[in-house]
């Protein structure tokens, strides 16, 4: 990584995000950018990246941040917040963060952990007596908080499942849709779904983080949108991370993959990923009957994502300990899980890189990475010192499609993978 300079570019930069103070221990520093001569290559490589997924129109707008050595090297918001408005793209736009809100609840139960007001082993029915999903037997094994962290507890996503799955005939929401339904109704038709596994003995992304949000709560003793305040986003000055919206007039539209341009998001919107259709209501946001998804309902900007990746990269600063973090980059579950493809294993709050060989990938060993499904992608690289956030309007290329890849391989300075 002795390619990546922090070399002043051309373009001057729109946010002075000096509010990007994490905790004491954390000295993440920023300055605007003043005009220079000459662009550095870091600069110029990603800047290639995202014109070519403008001009493809495989993206309709993003805000991309790069740090390293708790430096912003990077920061650009490009394309479109609303293109049919004409609504050019902002570094202080706020996104819905669909499972960019994973990591944010995973810290906060944690934190409980840490606090002693929660065990990684705890049974989930010592908080929620009335979750006991059952196997294909009928037997109601055990889940631990640990298995929900890991998405090893037999739970599943309906979109995760063949057509006509139990999940769908019972309506389980994933928390991207039907604000009408509960977080105790969204429980109850979990648990009366079949474990797709014996807990712990499988990996499958899943509800988990859902449930753990309601264990956050029983927890903490309020509800899941204060404790996530309380626990993380309060402490590290995440003004605009929520369950709800902090200001609407710098809410993005959110579009879908569609040709031969994404398309934009209807009241109720199907996309499909891999060939599996998921429902999107962008307006669940509104909606006060709708849940707090622990595993994709909250909002936030690009620079508060940064804040908490950066904090948890920095050994947790002064929000979690060492040995968390520890536990948090270790991968619980193996590469045999391939949780994004070869090479990956599972962590607390996102993959983790095993084996950068098997995973054709130029990020270091020991890499947690995920993404969001309202269009986004991030990553820490504790040995290069590096934290990527990608945030996108487009469902699903800024997420998973080839702009993902060409804004990892412009930062590690290697060729594009071939598409």
């Amino acid at each position: 990584m002795s390619n990546i300079k922090t070399d002043q570019s051309n373009r001057e930069y729109f946010m002075n995000i000096s509010t990007l103070t994490l905790a004491s221990t954390l000295a993440l520093t920023v300055s605007a950018h003043t005009m220079a001569t000459e662009q550095s290559p870091l600069a110029t490589r990603l800047d290639a990246a995202i014109d070519r997924a403008l001009a493809d129109q495989r993206i309709v707008g993003a805000v991309i941040l790069v740090a390293q050595d708790g430096k912003l090297i990077y920061q650009r918001a490009a394309g479109m917040a609303d293109r049919e408005a004409a609504t050019p793209m902002r570094e202080d736009a706020i996104f819905r963060l669909a499972s960019v809100t994973k990591p944010i609840v995973t810290t906060a139960a944690l934190r409980l952990v840490e606090q002693g007001r929660l065990k990684l082993n705890d049974p989930v029915t010592r908080w929620l007596p009335n979750f006991r999903p059952h196997t294909a037997d009928g037997a109601t094994p055990k889940i631990t908080i640990h298995q929900l962290l890991t998405h090893t507890a037999g739970l599943t996503y309906d979109f995760m499942e063949p057509a006509g799955n139990p999940y769908q005939r019972l309506g389980v929401s994933t928390g991207l849709d039907q604000p009408g339904v509960s977080l105790n109704e969204n429980l109850r038709r979990i648990a009366a779904a079949p474990l797709s596994y014996q807990p712990g003995s499988q990996w499958r992304y899943s509800m988990s983080i859902d449930v753990l949000g309601a264990v956050v709560a029983r927890a903490s003793g309020q509800s899941l949108p204060k404790a996530v305040h309380q626990l993380v986003t309060s402490p590290l000055g995440m003004r605009d991370t929520v369950f709800t919206v902090t200001d609407k007039q710098r809410l993005t539209t959110p579009y879908g993959d569609g040709q031969p341009v994404p398309q934009r998001m209807a009241v109720e919107q199907t996309v499909k990923f891999h060939g599996a259709p998921i429902t999107f209501v962008p307006g669940r946001l509104f909606d006060p009957r709708a849940y707090p998804s622990g595993g994709a309902g909250m909002t936030g900007t690009a620079a508060d994502v940064l804040k908490l990746l950066e904090t948890l990269r920095n050994e947790g600063g002064s929000l979690l300990k060492p040995n968390t973090i520890k536990q948090m980059f270790q991968a619980h579950v193996g590469p045999q899980a391939q949780t994004q493809g070869p090479g990956w294993g599972f962590g607390y709050g996102g993959a983790i890189l095993v084996d950068p060989v098997a995973a054709t990938s130029p990020q270091s060993a020991g890499t947690m990475q995920w993404g969001g499904a309202y269009g986004h992608n991030w990553f820490i690289d504790p040995a290069q010192r590096l934290t990527v956030v990608a945030l996108t309007n487009t469902t699903f290329e800024g997420m998973a499609g080839r702009f993902t890849t060409d804004i990892r391989d412009a930062i590690y300075d290697t060729q594009p993978t071939s598409h």
